[in-house]
C-alpha cells in the first residue's frame, strides 16, 4: 500500500469530490504527520503502526470520512451535529472539506482508542 494507491483513487472520483477528498487527505497528513498511506477495503485509509486511523471515501452523491471504529463518532457528541452519519461513517458535501478542528477531534479520538502517545495527532 502505498500513497499512489490514493492517487489512484482520487483519479477516478468526478470532480467536485476529487478536490475536496484531496483536501481533507492533505489535512489529514497535516494533522498526522507520522501516518502513511495506502488502501483497504478498496478506499484510501490512513495508518499509524499498521493500524488505521482514518479513512476516505468518495460515493455519487456524498463523500465519508471512516473513522474505523464505532466509539468515535459517537464520543464527539454535537461536534457531528449537522453531518449524515453512520456509526462508522461521517457523511460530508462533495464540495465542501471538513473542517480542521474536526478532523483534529476524530484523528485524537480514533488516537486516543487506539492508545498512542499525546503528541501523534498535532
Amino acid at each position: 500500500m502505498t500513497a499512489v494507491d490514493i492517487d489512484d483513487y482520487l483519479a477516478g472520483v468526478s470532480e467536485p469530490g476529487r478536490a475536496t477528498l484531496d483536501e481533507v487527505r492533505h489535512r489529514i497528513r497535516r494533522l498526522v504527520p507520522s501516518a502513511t498511506e495506502g488502501i483497504s477495503y478498496s478506499v484510501p485509509v490512513f495508518l499509524v503502526d499498521g493500524a488505521p486511523i482514518a479513512g476516505l471515501a468518495a460515493f455519487r452523491r456524498h463523500l465519508s470520512y471512516l473513522p474505523h471504529s464505532g466509539h468515535v463518532l459517537e464520543s464527539l457528541g454535537p461536534a457531528v451535529d449537522g453531518y449524515a452519519r453512520t456509526p462508522g461513517s461521517l457523511h460530508f458535501a462533495l464540495d465542501e472539506p471538513l473542517p480542521l478542528e474536526l478532523l483534529r477531534a476524530l484523528l485524537a479520538a480514533k488516537a486516543e482508542l487506539m492508545g498512542l502517545p499525546p503528541g501523534v495527532v498535532v
